[in-house]
């Protein structure tokens, strides 16, 4: 064959071959991102692409203009090594909380997340919602095999293990949500997470740790007056967490207008700082009841219905919104169809 032929042939063959490459290019990505991305999903093809680029790219994505943090709980050496400066009150802030933080850290001494989630190359997480979405879901043996699974408020675990599973590594509350026993529905190294919403909750906190005389002034609901909780096991979590959920993730005003403000939900918070902290981060139990009836139930547990919700502190429609956001740009996945 001569050496034009050859080159002839190898121009026809060119396009070919290229094809050949896209076609093979594409469907390589396509099975990584439906590996990441679909329902059918297994937790061990988490943990084979979280972290490096994707985790990155993933978070760029969400165009938040700040850095991940990973350092979640406030520290006693804050106060003290340098000025730990903040111009907004609680919830977003802790200007005229020095006091009473100093207190309440000096005492739980602690702000660390185990060694063995820590030292962790990638950290897979969930977080569990009170929702009724989640009731007879069965995902109870799947939810416990995350590195992390995050609770909320005072949601029970005994009872719905087959659907909420057992596993707690932290707890995200406040005092009007938290319950006087937390050994009753959670493990003995569950973190218990307090998140300050007014300086009132850092008060309760204080009264707890010294034994001091109970103020139940000030709370929209009376929370307990006996908490029999292991002190090492509270952290405080850094109100800067709060502050971007409402600011970045919501765009919640920061000064608002009205006589009754908007505050992020503890789940869209519990959900924002498992995007800072973890390398996946997959939810369950989250959403609200697509019905007018203000009778239907909202938990996967107890009683309380929509009609509950009349008078929230919380914009649930603008945080379904949020999620779907998330949801769209491949940071979350749902566990269950939802909504």
């Amino acid at each position: 064959m001569s050496q034009k032929a050859v080159k002839t042939w190898c121009l026809r063959l060119l396009p070919v071959l290229l094809f050949f490459i896209s076609f093979v290019t594409y469907y390589c990505s396509y099975a990584i991102l439906q590996s990441y991305g679909g329902t059918s999903k297994s937790l061990n093809s988490s943990k084979s692409l979280c972290g490096g680029w994707l985790t990155q790219k993933k978070w760029e994505s969400l165009n938040f203009s700040i850095n991940r943090q990973t350092q979640l709980f406030l520290k006693l050496e804050d106060f003290f090594w340098r000025e730990h400066l903040s111009k907004l009150p609680l919830p977003y802030g802790i200007k005229g909380s020095e006091l009473l933080l100093l207190k309440v850290l000096a005492v739980i001494a602690n702000y660390q997340v185990p060694a063995s989630i820590e030292n962790l190359e990638c950290r897979t997480c969930v977080v569990i919602g009170n929702g009724f979405a989640i009731k007879n879901s069965s995902l109870g043996s799947i939810i416990n095999k995350y590195d992390v699974v995050i609770r909320l408020n005072d949601a029970p675990v005994r009872g719905y293990e087959e659907d909420v599973g057992n596993k707690t590594t932290m707890r995200f509350f406040y005092p009007e949500s938290a319950s006087f026993n937390p050994a009753l529905h959670n493990e003995p190294d569950t973190l218990m997470v307090l998140v300050p919403f007014k300086q009132q909750d850092l008060r309760w906190l204080k009264e707890i740790l010294y034994n001091e005389k109970r103020v139940s002034k000030g709370f929209w609901k009376p929370p307990p007056q006996i908490w029999l909780g292991d002190f090492s096991k509270i952290r405080v979590l850094d109100p800067h967490f709060l502050h971007q959920t409402a600011d970045r993730l919501l765009q919640i005003p920061l000064h608002p207008k009205s006589k009754q403000p908007v505050h992020p939900t503890t789940g869209i918070l519990a959900v924002f700082v498992a995007l800072n902290y973890c390398d996946v981060v997959h939810i369950a139990g989250f959403g609200y009841p697509n019905t007018k009836s203000q009778r239907h139930p909202i938990h996967y547990y107890g009683h309380d219905t929509m009609k509950s919700m009349k008078n929230s502190y919380h914009d649930l429609n603008h945080e379904s919104e949020a999620l779907k956001r998330l949801e769209d740009s491949g940071a979350i996945l749902y566990l269950h169809p939802h909504l």
